[in-house]
């Protein structure tokens, strides 16, 4: 009787021996190299952002630059050469990519009347302007309405190195549609259902001695 648990002992050793080399043979061994079960509670990675956000230029507007850079004794070349004499890192290409974004910006920003994403976009009086225009619209009730249906084109107009300020002309002709309309939702000013052609020339500057990068919207007009 003695000798029973011993034998029961070594049994269960016996047991426990094959259960495990029938667990390694059946899930095998780490070898740091297996890869890892996922997490479903771990949150997903960002998306992969875009290596920059350069803003393409259309066809039209690339062969309209090409062109020019053949161009050496207009005042636009003149004004280019100018510009790039003090500040070597200006690009017209990249310029006007950046400024079909601002021009985005800028509008769909006017159009909602977010006048906090419009400040750091506008100079002084450009700004008092486009505030003042909201702040009308507000007092009576009135929303705006636009839907940049696209840009058709971005031209450079005019580019001028004035003492240490740059000042570079774009004309932008987009397809709009802008409603303003009243409290009851009616219209009182364009029409929600036309896509009509706009063509806006804007100035932008920038003081090429300033260690800011940013250029400034400082004049609007229409043709």
């Amino acid at each position: 009787m003695d000798g029973f648990p011993f034998l029961d002992i070594v049994f269960f050793a016996m047991l426990a021996i094959f259960l495990g080399l029938r667990l390694r043979s059946v899930l095998g061994r780490r070898t740091g190299t297996e890869k890892r079960r996922p997490d479903p509670f771990k949150p997903a990675e960002p998306a992969p952002q875009a290596p920059d956000n350069v803003v393409r230029l259309p066809e039209r507007d690339r062969k309209a630059l090409e062109s020019l850079a053949a161009e050496t004794d207009t005042p636009l070349a003149r004004g280019i050469k100018a510009i790039k004499q003090a500040d070597p890192g200006f690009d017209e290409a990249g310029f006007l990519g950046g400024a079909r974004g601002a021009f985005e910006m800028i509008v769909t920003s006017f159009a909602k009347g977010d006048v906090a994403s419009l400040r750091p976009l506008l100079a002084d009086g450009v700004f008092d302007n486009f505030k003042r225009a909201v702040d009308d619209r507000t007092s009576r009730g009135e929303t705006h309405e636009t839907t940049l249906v696209g840009i058709t084109a971005t031209e450079l107009a005019d580019v001028d190195l004035d003492g240490s300020t740059a000042k570079v002309t774009i004309r932008f002709v987009s397809e709009q549609v802008n409603a303003t309309k009243a409290a009851d939702g009616k219209v009182v000013d364009g029409d929600a259902s036309k896509v009509v052609t706009i063509t806006d020339i804007w100035t932008f500057a920038r003081d090429v001695r300033s260690s800011d990068p940013n250029w400034m919207l400082v004049e609007t007009r229409s043709p």
